[in-house]
């Protein structure tokens, strides 16, 4: 049957859902508004575009593996309180478990997978209706070791994956709970950009401008300096943190392995929370009142 842009107009007014979403629901019900309307709140679609624009700062880390392949993934909420919830950690695993099987190429391809009961973009919408927060399915990465991979997940806000090759089980472990605490944002020294490089180098050079020594011992001490910033920043330069009169290069130099890579993921890393006013809404609260 046809159905008009105006009953789709009206229906997406109604549940804050998708265009194509809306004109589903009206093709499944002969047009009927009211029965759309209805088919989509049961379906758990109504209102989940609404609550997308909210900020989804929480959440949650999933670990799936199978032998020497592995997801790690993130998942957002709303609330610390709903992230530590059975309903969001148990689709949480589901869909790293579906990416571990499927190995979709991008966010929008695991979005489309199947899971029981739908998709998994069916899923977190079901899941935003019941809940009543945003969820989002924000980010994953698939590897695979050419030897061994160590996993490591630090509560539900943390997790890290390390592929060696070379080594030990124990030794992958080990680099993945290192990842995890030490957070590094480079490999090693030749894949840190040159513009950070730069950068780095540039401040420590304005930092010694007070210093009254020769030209030459100033540069060899702003190259010092950025040795010691290098070995803070990439993976292999950082102490080990199980034993930190040890680096992770001179670690795996003793063990005979190496890195090929390595990923780590932190609850809401990179995403502005909002910043709740508690004394002014009081304020307000109390303003409100008085008049």
């Amino acid at each position: 049957m046809n159905i008009t842009a105006e009953s789709v107009k009206q229906l997406r007014e109604r549940t804050g859902a998708g265009m194509m979403e809306c004109k589903k629901a009206l093709v499944e019900t002969a047009g009927d508004l009211d029965a759309a309307a209805e088919l989509m709140r049961k379906s758990g679609l109504a209102k989940a575009d609404k609550k997308a624009q909210r900020v989804a700062a929480e959440g949650t880390i999933a670990i799936a593996r199978e032998g020497r392949d592995a997801v790690l993934l993130e998942v957002n909420c709303e609330t610390d309180f709903v992230a530590r919830g059975e309903e969001l950690q148990g689709f949480a695993a589901a869909v790293a478990k579906l990416a571990l099987a499927t190995a979709p190429s991008d966010l929008d391809a695991l979005l489309a997978g199947r899971l029981e009961g739908g998709s998994v973009e069916e899923r977190r919408r079901a899941l935003i209706a019941k809940i009543g927060e945003n969820i989002t399915v924000r980010r994953f990465t698939r590897l695979s070791a050419p030897a061994l991979l160590g996993a490591y997940l630090h509560g539900t806000r943390i997790g890290a994956l390390v592929c060696l090759q070379g080594g030990s089980d124990e030794l992958a472990k080990d680099l993945a709970m290192h990842v995890a605490a030490a957070n590094p944002s480079y490999l090693d020294a030749a894949g840190v950009p040159a513009e950070v490089l730069d950068k780095e180098r540039s401040i420590l050079t304005e930092q010694t401008k007070g210093e009254k020594k020769p030209a030459e011992i100033i540069a060899k001490m702003v190259e010092g300096r950025l040795r010691k910033y290098l070995g803070e920043i990439t993976l292999l330069g950082q102490p080990f943190v199980k034993d930190p009169d040890v680096t992770v290069e001179n670690l795996l130099k003793k063990s005979a392995a190496s890195v090929v890579r390595y990923a780590r993921y932190e609850v809401g890393a990179g995403i502005e929370k909002k910043q709740d006013d508690f004394v002014g809404e009081v304020m307000a609260q109390v303003a409100a009142r008085s008049k």
